[in-house]
This record gives C-alpha cells, structure tokens and sequence, in this order.
C-alpha cells in the first residue's frame, strides 16, 4: 500500500527500487478498467522522477477518482518491467465482487 502525494507521486519508492526503476526510466502510463497499468517503454513520455518516485499523470488521476492522501495497492511484476495501481475504488469492486459469490449473492 502507498499514499498519492499533493504532486500526484506515490510516496512509497520501495515499489520503483523492487522494479529496478531508477530515475529518467521511461515509462507508459495508462488507465485500464479502473487500474492504472504502468510499464517501461523507451519510448515512453513519462519517466521515473529524480528522487526516483513515480508521478500519476492529471488525467489518469482524475480517471480514477484519486485526490492527495488516497491509498492505493501496487502489484509489481519485476520480470514483466509492470506495476499495476489499484485505486480504492477498484478495490472496493473487487471486494465486493468476491463477497457475492462468497455470501450467496450478498445474502448473509
């Protein structure tokens, strides 16, 4: 779990450092289903930040609801050069997607 900044940076640079992201690593940025799917690209218009954070784009972060101080879950696949965003309203989804199958349907 990380924490959106007021800049729009995920605060936590465990992830980028786990990635082997350094800093000026070109990057695609996209919004896929309410996930914000990250990838290296060289040819990329985003890049890792000089302190080696990651900066969310405006627009992705008006896609997907996400304001200063929201926490979001990171999935990283280091192999895969991938980090998938989970905003918490994809993560309420989620959750209650498998708690209707879960509670029958949402009957307790």
């Amino acid at each position: 779990m990380a924490v959106i900044d007021v800049s729009g940076r995920i605060a936590d640079r465990t992830i980028i450092r786990t990635l082997g992201w350094t800093p000026g690593t070109r990057l695609h940025i996209r919004e896929c289903s309410g996930l914000i799917v990250v990838r290296v690209d060289r040819e990329g218009v985003f890049t890792v930040t000089g302190q080696g954070r990651l900066h969310l784009p405006v627009a992705v972060r008006q896609w997907c609801g996400l304001t200063a101080g929201d926490r979001v879950l990171l999935a990283a696949s280091p192999a895969d050069g991938l980090l998938v965003v989970h905003p918490p309203a994809a993560l309420d989804a989620m959750v209650m997607s498998v708690h209707a199958v879960v509670l029958g349907g949402g009957q307790a």
